[in-house]
């Protein structure tokens, strides 16, 4: 008997109702902004991602060596795929460059609740524009597929924030500041004491007390004085970026989702402007469901010409988390809308009615192991069969079928040259 990998899961026909609803939510979302599908690849080569993050994150990656003698990695995320296929064909693409796909990716991390090592994402992406009304589409999108999945304001946030602003702000203080060490130190304030949080920025280079005041000045979420504080152009354009985002966010309608968190940080390196997580806005799920940013250096760091780019990468897992503690997760029923029985030799009969309904969109099973009356009764009730045509020989005999309808039990006979006829949804009261 083999045992599933750790890390990995099986996804049952009832499993894939809920997951099929989320993603189709979210991808129509994004369809409806103008975003276009592309389909990319399960490995790239491990370079590319030590090129990006250094060489601690192959302990990360799923790699190994392949029969060519190559270096490669399952992919880990999207964004390093992406920004290859846009260097790739750079030219020949019409700015602003819109895509989205979903697909699984893999880590070799230590799995928790809402993470995986095999996982799935929905990624969101827009190339070629560096104005805030780019950052403002991308929340919508993200907001947009939430709440079609009927989720409120009253369930989830979007805290906001801007790479820049925490940037200017460490460089503003006298002091030697590793500022990329710092910033990570913030990303994982909210999951470490507040004197580890303390000792990480002091080991970035920031005194106890500097450190303290960066935090009050984070904290505090007050602009003007943030802006005040660093007396920088640097910090004064990313305070106004921010802004303007947020004012873009609220001319497509989704200002209610964003809060002005200047503590979520975004721990990858390449973000550079405005950056993004949705939370569980009751905090009954401690950790962010996706994020999301600007990154707008890794075209040009991949080889291509200067490309702005900012996107969303929501996580399926983590999402589902939130569906369910909202009460919203999509129900995982099984139906089926005929079933389309046979008795004795009617196997060509049985296959017009069910050819025919089929081409009417409907959900049609029949018979496919040569089981009796009573056990195909059983099959149809176990799938959630709303209706079952019998087609039996003494039925066809009279030129007759039965229909059955399963919920009430009560059925008739129709004439089988006429089912399902110009019906779109034959029923039972149509040949009562």
């Amino acid at each position: 008997m083999y045992e599933r990998l750790k890390g990995f899961r099986d996804f049952y026909p009832e499993d894939m109702g809920p997951r099929r609803e989320a993603m189709d939510a979210l991808e129509g979302a994004a369809e409806r902004y103008g975003f276009r599908e592309v389909g990319t690849p399960a490995l790239e080569s491990t370079q590319m991602y030590v090129d990006k993050s250094g060489e601690g994150i192959v302990d990360e990656l799923y790699s190994f060596t392949d029969q060519g003698g190559r270096d490669v990695a399952l992919t880990p995320e999207l964004t390093p795929t992406v920004a290859r296929m846009v260097v790739a064909k750079q030219q020949a693409l019409s700015k602003p460059i819109k895509w989205y796909s979903t697909r699984a990716f893999w880590r070799y991390e230590e799995p928790q609740q809402g993470r995986f090592r095999e996982f799935y994402q929905t990624n969101v992406d827009i190339f070629g524009s560096s104005d805030p009304r780019a950052d403002a589409e991308v929340l919508a999108v993200a907001a947009d597929g939430l709440t079609s999945l009927g989720l409120t304001s009253d369930d989830f946030e979007f805290r906001v924030s801007h790479r820049d602003i925490l940037g200017g702000l460490l460089n503003a203080f006298d002091a030697d500041v590793d500022t990329q060490d710092a910033i990570r130190v913030v990303d994982k304030r909210e999951k470490i004491e507040y004197g580890e949080y303390l000792d990480g920025l002091s080991a970035a280079g920031l005194s106890y007390e500097q450190a303290e005041q960066f935090d009050e000045l984070l904290t505090g979420d007050d602009l003007d004085a943030l802006t005040a504080f660093a007396g920088t152009e640097r910090v004064s354009a990313a305070v106004q970026n921010l802004r303007n985002v947020l004012a873009a966010a609220d001319d497509l309608g989704v200002r209610e989702y964003c809060d002005v968190s200047l503590t979520t940080a975004r721990g990858l390196d390449y973000y550079t402007g405005v950056v993004f997580e949705c939370f569980d806005a009751t905090g009954d799920i401690g950790r962010s469901v996706f994020g999301g940013g600007r990154y707008d250096d890794l075209i040009e760091e991949f080889g291509g010409q200067p490309t702005p780019a900012v996107g969303v990468a929501p996580g399926h897992a983590p999402l589902n988390l939130l569906l369910e503690r909202a009460g919203v997760l999509p129900e995982s029923e099984l139906t089926t809308d005929y079933y389309v029985l046979q008795v004795g030799d009617t196997e060509q009969e049985a296959a017009r009615v069910a050819g025919d309904l089929r081409d009417r969109g409907h959900v049609v099973e029949t018979d496919v192991s040569d089981r009796s009356f009573g056990a195909q009764m059983n099959y149809a009730d176990s799938i959630g069969a709303r209706t079952v045509v019998i087609v039996g020989e003494q039925d066809l005999a009279n030129g007759e079928v039965t229909v059955k309808n399963m919920a009430s039990g009560d059925q008739t006979t129709a004439p089988f040259a006429d089912f399902p006829g110009d019906r779109d949804e034959p029923r039972l009261e149509d040949f009562a």
